[in-house]
């Protein structure tokens, strides 16, 4: 763990203005845009409560209005403020946006964009009326609403009276599905004519060429080789091309050199895990720890990722991909599609807070619901679950039909399952309990020998020797543990009641359990087969259904070009946006069906087209036209999401260990894996990785992620100059450069062919001679009373390094965090420490660090957990003898505390944690192990400074021409 000094963020080198110049030479990209990251991000506060009101609200606070306040409403204030009460109590609605505004007897009763001064928040905290009278609001509940009202109080507008309806009141369902462009069953339109019939490529540039055209706008020219092969190499694998792939590509003079390429790149097992990683976005994967009734450990979940990784490499029918993520553990025929259900096991599973029924009932409902909203928005992009309380207020989705897909999951629960056929286990099984009652007749056998003496036979040794002989076979033999999965197991084969205002301890009429009837008709069949998992599977990629693949085609889309032909990728309804090629996404959806649902093809088809080949320079009059580029009359240049910039990072260094697979890290600085395979929470709060990947926009998957959000702010790019991560960076990409030999200009050119795929130019090169020869910053020299500290240890690297470790108690590396209460020293952010807690103070075992020599006048340390002197303890080691101990206090708040070393100065030394008690305060928490010649807080150990090749290093690194795909 490290500490930081106080006071604003500093750049560590000044780098003169080579920073800015080299900035200037470079290509430049238009800065994006910050988005929101959840539906409680923060909404412009406007300075007149009307015009607050009166605001336009966005696709995240409809979501947030629909989930989070309008059940909230229903169940807590429409029984005494609604058109339906019986008695409209102190004249007040709050069943519309203008009843809310109006407000009643005691006069206005929300001031939007203002909580505090609104009667409606003083009185759900009890300030004022205290309302509802019949028991305060949850804190939770308070917040949505505050939440709400700060950001305006936004009310949606009224459902149109437009959707089609029979003359019985209900949804015309038929006449819906022939209408509306997302429902209407998939037709494969004709491509329209165009003027420039020498442009299109691929049958796809029609549609988008006819807009073009229709528009007045020109198409851009076709991107160079360079751009083209760095482009599509980020785009399918997310790492950059190497010089000799570039020098292939520009010298393959065949008129199919792109599609080879395409071809060699889809066929890489890199493939998978760049694609696998979109769509684990739409899966909304973690590791777990969701906090707040939802905080337990997943530590199987990366079999799914593994599963979804595989299954992009081996293009696996998208059909049968959303099958097996439904039903995959249903199909004992199919062993290798049982991983395929964690789809849902790795979302949220709640808890109750409590064991009152309210409180079970409120986290089954929540579950229910995530399992429903990632089904309906990732596969279909409707959105059910706003018709979890009444029936939806935009689109036709009944109230019923909530419920006919919860009956699903109703019938299920998560489990860990083995990865293994009946007959792998039966055998397993069969095998250990040979290996158990052998070992039974051995011990009774050798007991009775024991006691008989000098009096044993030779036929009994003769039995025992034979008996421990095939005891040592089994054991050899003996088949490894399988290993295992979290899945949705079946659980029942019930349908379930409609929950009234979605309480589910209020439960309504039975509801069959059924496909929507939006797309399968209001006679939909009935599921009885288990849970009726298999029958939705089913139902989800029958061809009756235009949705699954219409939303699919149109997020392969969206993951190339930056945007989707329909900008709300998870909403396809009348709230969504409508698509901006409507007769492309037809034929896209038409065309994948027609040849088999492979999502290769579909990616050659569009990475082969004329419109995905155009280079992504500024047109003035057709941005003027089309800023947005809805058009699509150029490439949108768009920065790498965090995890192919890290990847790019660790590839042009020389140091990405590219093994496929296998189970996550929390190391940030020390691994050199794929970002992929980095630990994270579903709250993004838990690991030192989850903090590394939030400052790049990585999402928080707490629901199923429609597309990220993209920020620029200064953490970034101080991270950028500031961070050891990055220096450790540019000090590789330094000695790559010099290992490869030559002169300095021939090192320049290497570092751009490295990057860029490209040489610099004149400009470029003269401007690093002139950095590079230009003299280093000088540093001050400290005197010695002021001399940094130096780190031994921070454990935050998520190993011990070069620590030795015996027994079994500080466990396969450091703890990723501390304990509730644990951490509560000033500059610390308890993201690794040791903690001998492992498997709860049941094991023993030593630590001791690499010898290191004494510098500085003290040793410092943080302490906790047991009070054992020399059984629980941090000792220090002089020639193998113990000359200094301290133990802990008997609590978890660890503490400064420190040694007088002086004595010592100059001598080779050791540090040891030990642990040598089990039971109660059984362990030992240490962490940020430091040299210091203060006895006060040790401060951080500052870098060394940097030598002019790696600052220049650093900033190619961090140059726009690096961060973007143009």
């Amino acid at each position: 763990m490290t500490t930081r000094r106080s006071g604003t963020a500093r750049i560590r080198q000044p780098l003169a203005s080579f920073t800015l110049l080299l900035a200037t030479a470079a290509t430049t990209a238009a800065t994006a845009a910050t988005a929101a990251t959840a539906a409680t991000a923060t909404a412009a506060t406007a300075t007149a409560a009307d015009k607050a009101a009166d605001k336009a609200i966005t696709p995240v606070q409809l979501e947030f209005f629909e989930k989070r306040v309008r059940p909230l409403l229903v169940s807590r204030c429409f029984k005494c403020h609604s058109g339906k009460s019986k008695v409209i109590e102190g004249g007040l609605r709050l069943d519309s946006r203008k009843g809310m505004l109006t407000g009643g007897d005691s006069g206005q009763v929300v001031v939007p964009g203002e909580p505090d001064k609104s009667l409606l928040v003083r009185s759900i905290r009890y300030q004022a009326l205290e309302m509802p009278p019949t028991g305060k609001l949850k804190p939770a509940e308070i917040s949505v609403l505050v939440e709400w009202v700060r950001q305006g109080a936004f009310w949606p507008a009224q459902a149109s009276d437009a959707v089609a309806r029979t003359p019985q009141g209900s949804y015309d369902f038929k006449k819906i599905r022939a209408t509306h462009w997302a429902y209407r069953p998939l037709g494969k339109p004709k491509p329209p004519a165009v003027k420039r019939s020498a442009w299109p490529r691929q049958t796809l540039d029609h549609f988008v060429l006819a807009r073009l055209e229709a528009a007045g706008l020109e198409a851009a020219d076709a991107a160079d080789r360079r751009t083209l092969i760095r482009r599509v190499s980020l785009d399918l694998i997310g790492l950059p091309p190497t010089p000799r792939e570039v020098a292939a590509f520009l010298d393959d003079d065949r008129v199919d050199a792109l599609a080879r390429l395409v071809d060699r790149l889809l066929e890489s097992p890199h493939y998978g895990e760049r694609w696998g990683r979109h769509w684990l976005d739409v899966a909304r994967y973690s590791d777990g720890f969701g906090g707040y009734l939802d905080n337990t450990a997943l530590p199987h979940s990366w079999r799914y990722r593994d599963w979804v990784v595989k299954s992009f490499n081996s293009d696996l029918p998208y059909n049968e991909f959303v099958r097996q993520q439904v039903a995959g553990d249903l199909m004992p025929e199919t062993p290798g599609a049982w991983a395929g259900s964690g789809f849902f096991a790795v979302g949220p599973t709640y808890r109750s807070d409590g064991g009152d029924p309210d409180s079970k009932a409120q986290a089954r409902s929540e579950t229910l619901e995530d399992r429903v909203d990632v089904l309906s928005r990732g596969f279909l992009g409707l959105t059910v679950s706003c018709a979890r309380c009444h029936a939806h207020k935009f689109d036709p989705i009944p109230h019923q039909d909530y419920y006919s897909l919860a009956g699903i999951f109703n019938n299920t629960r998560m489990v860990v399952r083995s990865l293994a056929t009946p007959e792998q286990q039966q055998a397993y099984t069969l095998h250990h309990a040979a290996i158990k009652r052998l070992d039974g007749e051995v011990k009774q056998l050798a007991a009775a020998i024991g006691k008989a003496g000098k009096q044993a036979t030779a036929a009994q040794k003769q039995e025992l020797a034979a008996k421990q002989a095939e005891l040592k076979r089994l054991r050899e033999t003996a088949p490894a543990a399988f290993p295992q999965l979290h899945v949705l197991g079946d659980t029942g084969n019930k349908d379930m009641p409609l929950a009234l205002r979605g309480n589910l301890r209020k439960p309504g009429p039975i509801v069959p359990r059924r496909f929507l009837q939006l797309l399968a008709g209001a006679d939909a069949k009935r599921f009885t087969r288990g849970s009726g998992r298999l029958e939705l599977a089913d139902a989800l990629v029958d061809s009756s259904n235009p949705l699954t693949p219409k939303v699919f085609v149109n997020r392969v889309w969206a993951w190339h070009f930056g945007a989707g032909l329909v900008r709300s990728p998870s909403n396809f309804g009348s709230q969504g946006e409508k698509p901006t090629h409507p007769g492309l996404l037809e034929w896209l959806a038409a065309d994948f069906v027609e040849h088999g649902w492979s999502i290769k093809r579909l990616h050659r088809s569009i990475l082969l087209s004329a419109t995905y080949r155009q280079d992504s320079s500024f047109h003035k009059q057709n941005f003027a036209r089309d800023g947005d580029n809805r058009l699509l009359w150029r490439f949108t240049p768009r920065r790498l999401d965090v995890e192919a910039w890290r990847d790019s990072l660790l590839s042009v260094t020389g140091e990405l260990k590219l093994d496929l697979g296998g189970a996550p890290t929390e190391d940030l600085r020390g691994s050199r894996r794929r970002t992929m395979y980095y630990r994270i929470s579903r709250l993004g709060d838990r690991f030192a990785t989850d903090n590394f990947l939030r400052l790049f926009d990585f999402p928080i998957p707490r629901a199923t992620i429609a597309k990220r959000p993209q920020s620029t702010v200064p953490q970034q790019y101080l991270f950028m100059l500031n961070s050891p991560i990055m220096i450790d960076r540019a000090r590789s990409l330094v000695a790559r450069l010099k290992s490869s030999g030559g002169d300095e200009s021939q090192r320049i050119d290497r570092a751009y062919q490295l990057l860029f795929g490209r040489s610099p130019t004149p400009l470029e090169a003269q401007l690093a001679h002139d950095f590079l020869k230009s003299p280093t910053t000088a540093v001050a020299k400290t005197k010695p009373e002021n001399r940094d500290d130096i780190l031994v240890s921070s454990f935050e690297d998520g190993n011990y390094g070069k620590w030795t470790k015996t027994g079994e108690a500080f466990g396969p590396g450091p703890a990723p965090g501390t304990l509730t209460g644990q951490m509560n020293v000033s500059g610390f952010r308890g993201r690794g420490l040791v903690n001998t807690f492992f498997n709860h103070d049941k094991t023993v075992g030593t630590l001791t660090s690499p010898e290191f020599t004494i510098t500085r006048k003290r040793i410092a340390f943080l302490v906790g957990g047991g009070h054992h002197p020399g059984k629980t303890c941090i000792q220090l080691l002089v020639a193998g003898k113990v000359v200094r101990s301290t133990t802990g206090q008997n609590n978890e708040l660890l503490q400064h505390s420190s040694w007088d070393v002086a004595g010592w100065a100059g001598k080779s030394v050791r540090i040891r944690i030990v642990d040598q008690v089990t039971g109660g305060w059984g362990h030992i928490n240490i962490d940020h192990i430091v040299q210091t010649d203060s006895s006060q807080q040790p401060a951080t150990p500052s870098e060394p400074p940097l030598d002019r090749w790696t600052q220049y290093a650093q900033v190619l690194l961090g140059s726009n021409e690096f961060l973007f795909v143009r």
